[in-house]
């Protein structure tokens, strides 16, 4: 499976968690709510909803609407189907938000493991956005060394952008080490004072009183060339 393919899997079944939905409207969930996915198709949904029945973590059913219902005998066309979470599909899902290795802090990847950080548990998001930090840290330290190294040959246009792509990554930076704070301080709070809950926290989805997120972290940043 490529890295981009698991991406899709993993919010497809976390979008499906939250409720069944046609193919159109898990769609237009993943293009407006995961702006990672605008570049997706049908013709790469289906065949990953396909494999995700296949591994018996989907079923498809009929469409239960009135107007699903009207469709077939009216237009000759078959109803909608709808795919709905099975057991093992949500148990799949919860092992996948589990893990925190370095496919986590990938541009993509994280984008979309932070869409789903309320199902997330505490101690797991602090080891990805932790994890993303450093990721981002090493990146900031390749671009001021490669821009040490090039300024010299940089037309004035080239330069401002590699500025930018630095200014980007420092911004990210910044707001994840807002994040992280947050977490930090509805840990402590919980558990000097609930006597115990410091054991029930970790497994807590509560996101608690998070900063407000300036930029969401897209695929792309500006003049980011380091891998």
């Amino acid at each position: 499976m490529s890295r981009r393919s698991g991406i899709l899997e993993f919010a497809v079944l976390g979008l499906l968690r939250e409720s069944p939905m046609h193919g159109y409207e898990l769609r237009k969930r993943l293009n407006t709510s995961l702006g990672v996915f605008r570049a997706f198709s049908y013709g790469t949904l289906y065949p990953c909803l396909k494999t995700l029945v296949t591994n018996g973590w989907l079923i498809e059913e009929p469409g239960n609407t009135h107007e699903d219902a009207l469709a077939a005998p009216l237009t000759g066309r078959r109803a909608k189907i709808v795919y709905r979470l099975t057991a093992e599909g949500k148990e799949h899902f919860e092992e996948l938000l589990s893990q925190t290795g370095p496919d986590a802090y990938e541009d993509e990847h994280f984008a979309a493991r932070f869409a789903f950080f309320g199902q997330t548990s505490r101690d797991v998001r602090m080891r990805v956005l932790e994890g993303r930090r450093s990721r981002l840290e090493e990146r900031l330290e390749k671009m001021r060394a490669s821009l040490a190294r090039t300024r010299e040959r940089l037309d004035d246009y080239t330069l401002e952008l590699q500025r930018h792509g630095m200014e980007s990554v420092e911004r990210e930076v910044r707001w994840l080490n807002e994040l992280i704070e947050s977490e930090r301080a509805g840990r402590d709070r919980k558990s000097p004072e609930s006597g115990g809950s410091a054991q029930q926290d970790t497994t807590s989805g509560s996101t608690g009183g998070l900063p407000r997120p300036r930029d969401l972290p897209g695929t792309d940043t500006p003049g980011d060339t380091a891998t």
